[in-house]
């Protein structure tokens, strides 16, 4: 069996072998070199490194293999098992270039975002920004997955006739792919729609499905919603597309928090009030210094119903607010005013013939307990 291998090396075969070697151990040594290079040049710019360190395993892949993709082509087209070597070089060069601009367009993406944080106070912008390249770059990759799997497809012969019966029945295949793919395609369109308009962003404070929470991740086909009590809702891209949902910071995100109380009519507003600003400049940090006001909403037959309007930077704080108005709100009226909290009053009166037996014995109250 070993002598049957020998007789292929003969003498273009044993040329064209030791030339794919050599070709192949120089490259490989001219791409690192050159990486090192730049390696050191780029050493004070960080967006240049951090592309570079992106993109140096495919280079240092792709460049031996043009290389020997040029041997191949080179060589004669009587060796043996040259047809399969080629067709393999050309699929390896297009996975590795398939590769490459993955790896690109990952690495503008994360210069993007070390350029524009959001963890700051004011990132509005810096939402915007990091949503819309997340979306496009994430769009931009699926395109190159697919035009990189169809061009390694189309290598294949009878690929090749597939796709040709298939222009000749366009009609019917085209509704058939389009059917199949609505999902797919609905979500990448919709991704687009998001990247562009930004009806969410990341971090933006949302409503969806009756849940609150915060976007913590936007792919290119579905939203992931991190709820208050740390669960994920996830949600294709297509629904915010379709459905009305609420966003808190569409553009602020600054909000109004209410709190309501039932109280008693005989309560005075006035030192209420006082009580109310005096709480709200005592925690700066949760209160923006924009509203803080308190109102009598409705009067029922028993009670008023007042409402305390109280604004902060942001939905969070505005929670926190709310709960410690509330609180200390009522603790003030129980300690200050504890007849007005809202009670049912009952009146007792007198039989009009106060004589009569049965009404003195009706009224009179027993001796075990205290008259009302």
């Amino acid at each position: 069996m070993f002598l049957d291998w020998l007789a292929y090396l003969d003498t273009p075969a044993l040329k064209t072998l030791l030339s794919a070697l050599i070709t192949a151990l120089l490259l490989s040594i001219a791409a690192r070199s050159l990486i090192r290079l730049l390696e050191r040049v780029t050493r004070k710019a960080p967006m240049s490194r951090e592309v570079l360190s992106r993109i140096k395993s495919p280079l240092y892949v792709l460049v031996p293999l043009i290389g020997l993709q040029g041997v191949g082509a080179g060589a004669p087209d009587d060796l043996p098992f040259i047809g399969i070597i080629r067709h393999l070089l050309g699929l390896a060069l297009i996975a590795t270039i398939t590769w490459l601009g993955l790896q690109a367009a990952n690495s503008v993406e994360r210069i993007i975002l070390l350029r524009n944080p959001i963890d700051i106070s004011d990132n509005l912008r810096a939402r915007r920004i990091q949503t819309q390249t997340r979306v496009l770059v994430r769009t931009l990759g699926v395109f190159v997955v697919l035009f990189g799997f169809a061009a390694m497809l189309m290598t294949f012969p009878a690929a090749r006739q597939v796709g040709a019966s298939l222009l000749a029945s366009a009609g019917v295949a085209g509704l058939a792919v389009g059917f199949a793919a609505k999902p797919v395609l609905g979500n990448l369109i919709a991704g687009l729609q998001i990247a562009l308009t930004q009806p969410i962003r990341l971090d933006d404070v949302v409503i969806v499905e009756g849940e609150w929470g915060r976007i913590e991740e936007i792919t290119g086909a579905y939203v992931v919603i991190r709820i208050w009590d740390e669960r994920r809702l996830v949600v294709p891209l297509q629904w915010f597309i379709e459905n009305p949902f609420q966003n808190w910071t569409r553009s602020s995100a600054s909000i109004l928090g209410s709190v309501f109380f039932w109280v008693d009519y005989g309560l005075p507003l006035d030192p209420l009030r006082a009580e109310l600003q005096r709480l709200c400049e005592s925690v700066p940090q949760l209160w923006d210094g924009r509203v803080c006001v308190l109102q009598v909403t409705e009067a029922g037959e028993r009670a008023i119903q007042l409402r305390v309007l109280a604004s902060s930077p942001d939905s969070s704080r505005n929670w926190d607010l709310r709960c410690y108005l509330r609180e200390n709100l009522i603790n003030f009226i129980g300690n200050q005013y504890p007849d007005a909290l809202p009670r049912v009053r009952a009146s007792l009166h007198m039989a009009a013939n106060n004589d009569a037996p049965d009404a003195q014995q009706a009224t009179a109250p027993p001796e075990h307990q205290p008259p009302v």
